[in-house]
């Protein structure tokens, strides 16, 4: 196991790097891959990772990004990895019609911050769009991101929601995401397109995410804030490896799955854990919440087997990186907002 990450590069190679379990995934997979809004957080090591598990199972597949694109040079930067790139705004009337009939495709496009203010936009985005989607791809294989947003709060006495507890989502962000959902199952139900949705919180990249929002304000010695006290993460590496092994798991009706790591995290206890690496006293503000989005995601687990990276390495692999001065996207995850606004 590295035991540092030390740049973008290093941590480029890392979230893509696939396993036998990444490569048997695609050597089953029939058919070429198509990822949607492959330009954000996840998408590219995703597109990445698929890839290099194509070339590793030795199996000829295209793997194809289609996102707007605005940063031109991550187009460039995937053409150079082998994997092709569609420039498209799907929202976009005829936009989806002009995309390649391919049998296995991965939803990524969402929106989330923002919200509040432009509520339609991101209806238009989790909703609309999904239901187009589901309708144009049919007959394909999908496999569609949600969040666990879509679940109530919990006690940690409670521990994390299953897939069978019943969905409660708080605020617009969480209600769109749900309809996502609705929609996907509308097109399994209806067409009987095999697919599987993702629960997913939170993953965990050395440039963003909870870890790095909780470790930076250590650092900074800011407050940590306590209203949401716990949370449930897994390294981004993992969740693309579970997401690209879910294809076999695709349904009618669709399958849902949670995808997290196995602890219930206390907040306070990242706090101190960072601030033994940064030899820091961790200063902490606002009263401790008595609940927390949890997520529960022994189904995965069972199906794929436990995480490759544990809450301490991706702790300590943070703390190096935010103490070397590493590249950070500059966008915090506002986990511990708990009205759903965002």
């Amino acid at each position: 196991m590295t035991t540092t990450i030390n740049n973008q590069a290093e941590l480029e190679e890392r979230l893509s790097r696939p396993t036998d379990a990444d490569a048997a995934a695609l050597a089953a997979m029939e058919g070429d891959l198509l990822i949607l809004g492959a330009g954000g957080k996840m998408g590219p090591s995703l597109g990445k990772l698929a890839r290099r598990a194509a070339d590793k199972a030795g199996v000829n597949k295209r793997i194809i990004a289609v996102a707007r694109f605005s940063d031109t040079k991550l187009a460039a930067e995937l053409s150079a990895q082998g994997i092709e790139t569609i420039t498209s705004d799907l929202l976009e009337p005829g936009e989806l019609e002009k995309l390649p009939d391919i049998p296995n495709v991965i939803f990524m496009a969402a929106r989330k911050f923002g919200t509040s203010g432009s509520e339609y936009l991101t209806w238009a985005m989790n909703t609309y769009l999904p239901g187009l989607v589901a309708s144009r791809f049919r007959n394909s294989r999908i496999v569609a991101f949600s969040t666990g947003n879509v679940y109530p709060l919990r006690t940690s006495a409670e521990g994390g929601a299953t897939e069978f507890t019943p969905t409660a989502p708080v605020g617009e962000y969480a209600q769109s995401a749900l309809g996502r959902e609705r929609m996907f199952e509308y097109g399994s139900a209806k067409w009987g397109t095999l697919a599987t949705i993702l629960r997913l919180n939170y993953a965990i990249d050395l440039r963003y995410g909870v870890l790095l929002d909780i470790g930076l304000n250590v650092y900074q010695r800011k407050p940590v804030d306590l209203r949401m006290p716990w949370v449930n993460v897994i390294w981004q590496g993992d969740a693309n490896s579970w997401c690209l092994r879910s294809f076999a798991h695709c349904s009618s009706p669709a399958f849902i799955l949670n995808i997290t790591g196995l602890e219930t995290l206390s907040v306070r206890e990242i706090a101190l854990e960072f601030a033994s690496y940064f030899g820091t006293e961790p200063q902490f503000q606002t009263q401790e919440g008595s609940t927390a989005l949890l997520n529960n995601a022994d189904k995965a687990q069972q199906l794929f087997g436990k995480p490759s990276v544990t809450p301490s390495e991706m702790i300590g692999w943070v703390a190096h990186w935010i103490q070397q001065g590493g590249a950070m996207l500059g966008k915090p995850t506002h986990f511990q907002t708990r009205d759903g606004k965002f």
